[in-house]
């Protein structure tokens, strides 16, 4: 009679373990995989993604489920303003924050991938817009841009290059986005050096405000650069419209 009892003891035991732990070990939630998101990813945490991001106000495309530059961007402008390293990757970390951030959250049949008849559109709740459909956090990025570029530079010089910004939003041959504009490779010194990340002053937050109320010093440039430090014999080649402080404005 003992050695059955003593495996009864011992099944008894393992189940109650078995238990405790279900009970203690935090539940996963529901959102994403355990793989690292990257461009030119497609799928159900792409979208999960982009629902996510939407929801906060950062991306205002399609919810398609492909990983592409304006998706990207979305998500570094959130790992920027969430404290988080910015890589443009959903990795570990960027999930965790993602969905603490968006725990109210709930998928539409659009971000879902769930096929829809013509009906009225549902109302949604959507981010805050400005002039021209600049969001709030296109207006911080763009004040740290003008803050990177062109701090020292006369208030109306520092107002120009937030004008070539907007202007490049309405152009076909730039992204239609201030983060797109910003965030272009190789098309802003600031992004490449890292000053894109110092915090910006009041001048160049209200430069930023009176580029879009419409103030453009350039004459509807789209290029700019620093005669005493450019390298690229191509920039040279662009139609000048004026110098404002250091700055060579361009069409």
């Amino acid at each position: 009679m003992k050695q059955p009892v003593k495996w009864l003891v011992a099944l008894l035991a393992i189940a109650l373990l078995i238990t405790s732990a279900a009970i203690v070990s935090p539940k996963r939630s529901d959102a994403f995989s355990d793989q690292i998101v990257k461009v030119g990813a497609q799928g159900k945490d792409v979208r999960e993604m982009q629902g996510r991001l939407k929801y906060l106000g950062f991306y205002t495309g399609k919810v398609d489920g492909v990983f592409g530059w304006r998706t990207y961007w979305a998500l570094r402008n959130f790992q920027y303003e969430f404290g988080l390293k910015v890589d443009g990757v959903l990795g570990p970390k960027t999930k965790l924050k993602l969905y603490n951030a968006t725990k109210n959250w709930r998928p539409t049949a659009e971000e879902l991938g769930v096929p829809q008849t013509a009906k009225t559109p549902s109302k949604s709740k959507a981010p805050t817009y400005h002039a021209h459909g600049i969001s709030e956090n296109d207006i911080r990025l763009m004040a740290n841009a003008v803050y990177g570029e062109a701090r020292g530079e006369p208030y109306i010089g520092q107002v120009a290059v937030a004008a070539v910004i907007l202007n490049r939003t309405r152009h076909p041959s730039f992204p239609n986005t201030p983060a797109g504009v910003i965030f272009e490779p190789r098309a802003f010194t600031a992004v490449a050096d890292g000053q894109i990340w110092l915090t910006p002053n009041e001048t160049a937050k209200k430069a930023v405000q009176d580029a879009l109320k419409g103030w453009d010093p350039t004459g509807g440039a789209i290029y700019y650069f620093n005669p005493d430090t450019a390298t690229s014999a191509w920039i040279w080649s662009r139609p000048q419209i004026k110098k404002i402080g250091k700055h060579i404005f361009c069409r």
